[in-house]
């Protein structure tokens, strides 16, 4: 049964928006990336910073993972636009405002936003509201990945090329879904024209999370289920890399989150440094 369409995002869309423009105010330059657009997108009121969730010092590391992530990901994406791959499709696109933020970039691509039908809906409405609006590169696709996991069709009616190679993110995401979703999508993604490029994260169970971060894990998971979005799904590399090869990738590789933290925290001198529990699959077709 499709879930209810809400014109509005999901908590913890506006949790991960919020984090990164946290990280602007709280903490000291250099900063792993600047991103207040998603503030202004959720408006969530001049108290927010009052929020539980978004205490400076106890969810720090939360906080670091997700603009960690975020860098990660618009750095690759930036390597490929290079390489002349032209296709960016953001699975789970929550408040992304990569297509706002970084203008040069994101007009070499076309973008391809796909979320819950009410999200986009509703970001339809804001980037209007904010002056933004919705430029020929940027298409806003609705898929509801459970009750309807074509997302690759519904993006093939926005413009999508699958013919063409392109970068597939989904952050954030696996652990809200079933194991046959992810499997779904991993086998449409390894579908694509040769030289695509899938970026998933990924939950890790419990026993291979750092044990200093395990109550802030189950912390998150307690959050997610009283809102109304629990974790499901998590998954050791070993068998994130399994699905992978099983839906078709020849060499999917692992990216633990250790290598995000020694890439953009190594030289930090203000004890900022990302919880363990996320980790990433990187594959090619």
């Amino acid at each position: 049964m499709p879930h209810e369409q809400i014109e509005a995002p999901d908590d913890t869309a506006v949790r991960t928006a919020l984090w990164r423009a946290m990280h602007l105010q709280v903490d000291p330059p250099p900063h792993v990336i600047e991103d207040e657009i998603g503030l202004q997108l959720a408006a969530p009121g001049a108290d927010w910073r009052d929020r539980p969730d978004m205490d400076p010092q106890a969810t720090s590391g939360f906080r670091a993972a997700i603009v960690a992530r975020a860098r990660f990901i618009e750095d690759l994406i930036a390597e490929h636009a290079d390489r002349g791959v032209t296709q960016y499709v953001i699975l789970g696109a929550g408040l992304d405002t990569f297509a706002q933020r970084k203008p040069e970039l994101a007009s070499r691509l076309q973008i391809f936003e796909v979320d819950q039908p009410g999200t986009q809906a509703w970001k339809r409405r804001r980037l209007a509201e904010l002056g933004y609006g919705i430029p020929d590169r940027l298409h806003l696709v609705p898929v509801d990945f459970e009750a309807d996991a074509s997302w690759s069709e519904q993006s093939g009616a926005a413009g999508f090329d699958p013919g063409r190679p392109a970068v597939i993110v989904s952050t954030g995401v696996t652990m809200y879904l079933t194991k046959d979703t992810t499997t779904a999508t991993l086998r449409q993604v390894a579908g694509l024209a040769p030289g695509s490029t899938l970026a998933m994260t990924f939950l890790l169970p419990t026993e291979l999370v750092e044990a200093s971060d395990r109550p802030g894990l189950r912390s998150s998971e307690e959050g997610a289920r009283a809102s109304g979005t629990p974790f499901i799904s998590f998954y050791t590399p070993q068998e994130m890399l399994t699905l992978a090869r099983e839906a078709g990738f020849k060499n999917p590789g692992h990216v633990p989150g250790a290598l995000l933290t020694e890439r953009y925290f190594t030289d930090r001198t203000d004890g900022l440094r990302p919880s363990s529990g996320e980790d990433l699959l990187l594959a090619t077709t």
